[in-house]
């Protein structure tokens, strides 16, 4: 069960730790959104689970509780601390707990051959979020993900082409991932209080999956960074060798070379930054 805010509170003046704003250490303390992640992700005794950011281990023993195994990466060493006198010494078999940056290491060093098959649950502090889903998301990829986003994070991760919320960020995540219905979260669910509401986003990986290459990945980023620039220009500057048969693959797909960046929907930069699609 989630801890009552005093009880976090009190459990903190016992470790010493005044909650990081720049780590996002938002403790979750409505038991309720902590069930509503596990119903979300399915958890079933026996599932491959990843954790970022466990921090007092409210999910995290839940997760446990529930059968999972759990590969979890901490980067705060008194809350790492903790959990290791604690949560590791109750389940040593399937606790598997790291000490570490999570942009570094996305999947919490899970076994490569667990990891195609494993669900991501976790609280992402805002700071982190893209470059942590830009690093899930270069594969492998796990099955299913159930995110605590500030709301802001997960409306550009679903936001739609012409919007002003799709972005590269957007494309490679659509491109691997379709959204499933999540669950807003009021900011009184945390401690301390945040300053935004969050939302669980819910995603399950596509049959078809595709991963961008890091130079695919690049040129997209390129695009948006000038947002207000053709796609033609933008194309003819950074590829000019490839630019011709980009703007034809355009004009292929409905698209003239002066559209923008936000314009143009996902299966369409798949097959203009890679003719030759692949699956994750």
């Amino acid at each position: 069960m989630a801890l009552t805010p005093t009880e976090t509170r009190e459990l903190l003046a016992r470790l010493g730790h005044t909650p990081k704003r720049f780590l996002g250490q938002n403790f979750l303390v409505d038991g309720n959104i902590v069930r509503k992640s596990l119903e979300l992700a399915q958890i079933r005794a026996g599932d491959a689970v990843v954790e970022v950011g466990p921090g007092l281990g409210t999910l995290t023993g839940a997760l446990l509780e529930k059968g999972a195994e759990v590969w979890a990466i901490e980067t705060d060493r008194t809350l790492h601390a903790h959990l290791e006198s604690g949560l590791a010494a109750r389940f040593p078999a399937t606790l598997h707990l790291l000490e570490g940056d999570a942009v570094e290491r996305p999947l919490a060093d899970i076994p490569p051959e667990r990891a195609r098959g494993a669900k991501v649950v976790a609280n992402l502090p805002y700071a982190i979020s893209t470059p942590w889903m830009d690093a899930v998301l270069s594969g492998p990829l796990p099955e299913r993900m159930v995110l605590m986003l500030q709301r802001e994070a997960a409306d550009r991760y679903v936001g739609a082409a012409g919007t002003r919320n799709f972005g590269a960020i957007s494309i490679f995540l659509q491109a691997a991932y379709d959204p499933a219905p999540g669950h807003r979260v009021s900011a009184a669910c945390f401690y301390p209080r945040p300053d935004v509401d969050s939302f669980l986003l819910h995603l399950v990986r596509k049959p078809g999956a595709f991963v961008f290459t890091p130079d695919q990945k690049a040129l997209i980023r390129r695009c948006f960074q000038q947002r207000r620039k053709q796609v033609g220009a933008v194309l003819r500057d950074v590829l000019p060798g490839e630019s011709a048969r980009m703007r034809e693959l355009l004009g292929s797909q409905g698209f003239s070379s002066s559209v923008r960046a936000e314009a143009i929907p996902v299966p369409t930069w798949i097959k203009l930054v890679s003719p030759a699609s692949g699956a994750a």
